[in-house]
């Protein structure tokens, strides 16, 4: 771990850079100072020595681009939209959506969690596992067999 004039000492010299590289990719003040905290919190964590001061800048311009990255790719950035766009969307109907949850709620536990991680949050099977501790073959399954439930319940046709 670093010392608090380390820290204070790359914070003057490359605070700049960080944020611009931040604002290029992110387009938004929010995720720039986030991800501004996570790299010099990185910094302050890591024991990487640098040979001179332009490895020490390559480094964080290769950490601030990283970052970035993984923020742009992250779940639950792909599954948000702006409160602006979802403001101008129209609420969904509630007779056909109440009698489909309330279905998926009705159904048992094990069910019930599959159902909703993979439809309502969007997740893969093999996600549901990690996240479940559960075989992937298991996470099929338990869908296949709540789908078969869901249309028993809701009058659906086989398809």
């Amino acid at each position: 771990m670093r010392s608090e004039q380390e820290a204070n000492r790359a914070i003057r010299q490359y605070a700049d850079t960080v944020r611009r590289l931040c604002m290029v990719y992110m387009k938004n003040d929010a995720d720039t100072e986030d991800i501004f905290q996570t790299v010099f919190l990185k910094y302050v964590l890591s024991s990487v020595s640098f040979r001179d001061g332009e490895h020490e800048k390559a480094w964080f311009i290769r950490v601030t681009i990283n970052a970035c990255k993984d923020q742009l790719r992250s779940f639950f950035r792909r599954q948000t939209v702006p409160l602006e766009a979802a403001a101008e969307q129209a609420a969904p109907e509630g007779t056909e959506t109440g009698g489909v949850l309330e279905a998926v709620l009705s159904l048992p536990q094990k069910y019930r969690n599959v159902v909703y991680l993979h439809y309502y949050e969007g997740y893969t099977a093999p996600e549901i596992s990690r996240i479940l501790g559960r075989n992937v073959n298991t996470v099929y399954t338990l869908l296949t067999r709540s789908k078969r439930m869901l249309q028993e319940k809701l009058g659906g046709e086989e398809g």
